[in-house]
Parts: structure tokens; C-alpha cells; sequence
């Protein structure tokens, strides 16, 4: 539920909040409880990497620890030069963020006729459109009064054809009835769902000012259909800026609380759109959005996991959005879907982790969170490319803390490590290597200051 203060904001809100301002408001807000860190036995990664990684007998009694300082040595002499000229950058980051690859363009509407955000299967049933019973007959004639529509009939007709129609429906966004007002959202959503010049053309006949009033409406299907023609409108680009002025943001928001999980997956989906524009992340990020989608994460279904995953992921390539996040509590939520295997989830909770491991507070929570022993457990039984972004977010926790390496070696992290760094991808390979290195460190000071 939103407070009463939520819910009396205008619906042509538009918050432009400077970064100046937002600088100047601390986020050091992490203070998770005791009882909230993980606990997690010490050595479990220890004793489970060598049934996983070597099968073999022979394998594994080879795999001593005079061995691993052997490979240590070895590593250490290898990439010397590494040790001082590796520092993750933005480009080193964003390279992870091919894992989002197959969200980077949103697909229009929900119903399944393009292709969705997320390639990767999702094990729930295919979400159509609401199997909710049927709203009461629509007290309007011609076209707002059909159910249905011919797809090849209705990408036949030109724009210039459509203008009368859009009239109607723009016009019926704006009567007395609700049933005409689902009606007439419910057209515009089919009518911008295919077609590009549907979406100029409906953008440019004022209805997306006549939209925003009813993602407040209390008929829960008028609300779907109105925030899904939001996203389908959303996008053609020069409509973002007419969605966002029209003070769109705090009212998706809104549907991200209240909504049906439709409702909420397609209000994700909207500012998601809305966050390709550079300008438009902070001002999202400081209405509020960051909370709900976070609840998204945690308690919606594994297609609106992945929706709030992605637009969380986009938010926070701004800054002070990665504070928001870590104040909003995302850090635990990501950690646990780090063990999901096989939901696609586990290696885009990574990236969003590893985006959150640039920050201090970031780093802190993660691993107040457990997080070490789940990024662990990620290189020891992950897939190839999950085994990749674990040992990135690692070597961030690593570099600049000796005592998250500490942690890191007590968790068993450096038999998977060896393993990585001879059986990994290329770029495995070379963040494992490069994190060993960081971890004999601790050991060559502690050898130096015990010689007499």
C-alpha cells in the first residue's frame, strides 16, 4: 500500500531532482542485524570443491596445500605486473553486461507475440493475458465495444487511416465510464503493441497525458491495460520525454505497489524503457522506484524477478542510485538468488552484484550478506559464464581489503580458485589468476615480518 501523501501526489509530478541536491544527502545507511548475516559452516566450500572439480583420485590428492603455494608462487611471479595495473573499470564492468543482452530492447506488451525481455526458460506457465474473469459488457458501440482484433488487419491500415480510430479511443480514455476507459486502454495497447508509426502516431494524439490518470484507476484491468500501453508507447524514444514530463514516473510507481503482477512486471518493463535515457535514471531513482522493485525481486514470480532484475540493473549504473539500492536492502535478495541455479536468475543477481561492489557500502553489505560463500559456491558448481561474474565480484570484494581476503581464503575459496585459474574461460582464467595473486599477498607479509 502507498501512504495517503503518495496518493494525493499529482499525477503530473515531475521530480527533477539536481545531483547537487543528492549529493549532499548521506547513504550510509547499511546497518544490517547480527542475526541477518549469513550463517554459513566454514571450510563447506572446502570440502565440497574437490567432488565437484576432481573427480579423479589422483586429482585430488595433488590438490594439497603445499601444492597451492607452489601454483600461488607461480601465479604470483606470473602476473606481478598485474597486481599493479588492474583496477575493475566501468568498461571492465559493463563488459558483464552482456548477461542482460537479451533485455536490452523491451519487448512491447506481455501477451507473448514478440519475443520477451528474458531468452532464458522460465519454468512458470506462460503468462498470457489475465485469466481473471470478465469485465461487464462495455456500454459503447463499434470499434471501443471489440474484443478482439485481426493483427493482419489492423497492420494493414496506415497511420493516416488510424487517426480517427486513435481519436476515439484517446477520447474514451477521458469519459465517465470506466468500462469505456478499459476499453479505450485496451485498444491503444493493442494498436501500439507492432507497429512503430502506431506508437508516433498515438504519442503525438495526446493520449498519454489521458493514460497517466488511470494507472491510479482502482478497476485492476483498466490499470493493465493503461500501464501496458505506457510501455508499448515507451518504446518509440521520442515519446520517452512525453511520458516522463507528463509526470508518468511516481504514477508507475504507484502500479510497481499496487498493481496485479502483470500490472507490476509491465510498470517495471515502463521504467526500464524510460532508463535508456542517461538523464532519466537519477530522477526515477529519486521517486521512489528502487523500494518496490525490490520487492518486485523478492516476492514477485520468476518473470517478474527478471523484470525488476533488469531495470535494477540499469538504474544502478548511476551512482547514487547503488546507494539507494543498498539502503532498499537489495543486497540480501541478490545473494540469495546467487544458489538458484537453472531459473537464468543466478548469474544476473551476479552482474547486479558486481555493479553494487563499486561502492563502499556495496562491498560491505555483500559481505555482511554471506556473499562470499555464495560467490564460492558459484565458482565451485555455476555455469561457465556464472563462474565468470562470481570471480569478478570477488576480485572487487578482495583488492582493496585484506580482510576480505582473510574471508575468502577461510571459505575455502582457493582450491575452486587453482581450479579456475587451469580449467576456466579465458576470462576466468585471468580473474582467478589475478585474485590468487591478491590472496598470497596477506601470506608473503605475515612469512616477512615473522623472520627474525
Amino acid at each position: 500500500m502507498v501512504s495517503m501523501e503518495d496518493s494525493r501526489s499529482g499525477s503530473h509530478s515531475n521530480p527533477d531532482i539536481s545531483s547537487s541536491r543528492l549529493q549532499q544527502r548521506p547513504y550510509i545507511c547499511y546497518t544490517p542485524p547480527s542475526s541477518a548475516v549469513r550463517s554459513r559452516s566454514m571450510g563447506r566450500s572446502m570440502r565440497t570443491v574437490r567432488s565437484n572439480l576432481f573427480p579423479h583420485r589422483e586429482e585430488l590428492e595433488n590438490l594439497t596445500d603445499s601444492n597451492i603455494d607452489i601454483r600461488l608462487g607461480e601465479l604470483a611471479s606470473k602476473s606481478s605486473s598485474n597486481l599493479k595495473s588492474f583496477s575493475p573499470n566501468i568498461d571492465e564492468i559493463l563488459e558483464v553486461s552482456r548477461a542482460f543482452s537479451d533485455f536490452s530492447a523491451c519487448s512491447s506488451d506481455i501477451s507473448g507475440e514478440l519475443q520477451r525481455l528474458a531468452s532464458l526458460p522460465d519454468p512458470d506457465p506462460a503468462l498470457g493475458e489475465s485469466s481473471e474473469s470478465k469485465p461487464e459488457p462495455e456500454p459503447c458501440s463499434g470499434f471501443l465495444q471489440r474484443e478482439t482484433f485481426s493483427t493482419e488487419i489492423i497492420e494493414s491500415i496506415s497511420p493516416e487511416d488510424l487517426q480517427p480510430t486513435v481519436k476515439l479511443c484517446v477520447d474514451g480514455l477521458r469519459s465517465s465510464s470506466v468500462a469505456v476507459q478499459r476499453s479505450a486502454a485496451a485498444k491503444l495497447r493493442f494498436l501500439a503493441k507492432n507497429r512503430a508509426d502506431n506508437r508516433v502516431l498515438i504519442g503525438e494524439s495526446g493520449a498519454v497525458p489521458a493514460l497517466i490518470p488511470l494507472l491510479r484507476c482502482s478497476d485492476a484491468m483498466t490499470q493493465e491495460h493503461a500501464v501496458t500501453a505506457i510501455l508499448n508507447l515507451s518504446l518509440h524514444d521520442g515519446n520517452k520525454s512525453t511520458i516522463t514530463n507528463a509526470g508518468a514516473v511516481k504514477s508507475l510507481i504507484y502500479v510497481l505497489k499496487t498493481g496485479t503482477e502483470t500490472s507490476k512486471q509491465n510498470a517495471a518493463c515502463a521504467l526500464l524503457s524510460l532508463a535508456l535515457v542517461e538523464d532519466y535514471k537519477l530522477s526515477i531513482g529519486a521517486s521512489g522506484a528502487i523500494p518496490p522493485l525490490v520487492s518486485l525481486l523478492i516476492n514477485g514470480s520468476n518473470r517478474g524477478k527478471k523484470d525488476a532484475l533488469t531495470t535494477l540493473y540499469k538504474l544502478c549504473s548511476a551512482k547514487l542510485n547503488k546507494e539507494r539500492a543498498v539502503c532498499a536492502g537489495l543486497v540480501r535478495p541478490l545473494v540469495n538468488l546467487v544458489g538458484e541455479q537453472g531459473t537464468g536468475l543466478a548469474e544476473k543477481s551476479m552482474v547486479v552484484l558486481s555493479s553494487l561492489a563499486g561502492i563502499d557500502d556495496g562491498r560491505d553489505a555483500i559481505v555482511e550478506e554471506g556473499g562470499i560463500a555464495a560467490l564460492v559456491e558459484a565458482i565451485e558448481d555455476g555455469t561457465d559464464k556464472g563462474k565468470e561474474f562470481a570471480v569478478l565480484t570477488l576480485l572487487q570484494l578482495c583488492i582493496g581489503s585484506v580482510r576480505n581476503r582473510g574471508l575468502l581464503v577461510r571459505e575455502g575459496g582457493i582450491p575452486p580458485l587453482v581450479a579456475l585459474s587451469q580449467n576456466g574461460t579465458a576470462k576466468a582464467k585471468h580473474k582467478a589468476e589475478t585474485l590468487l595473486g591478491y590472496l598470497r599477498e596477506p601470506r608473503k607479509e605475515a612469512s616477512s615480518s615473522s623472520t627474525p
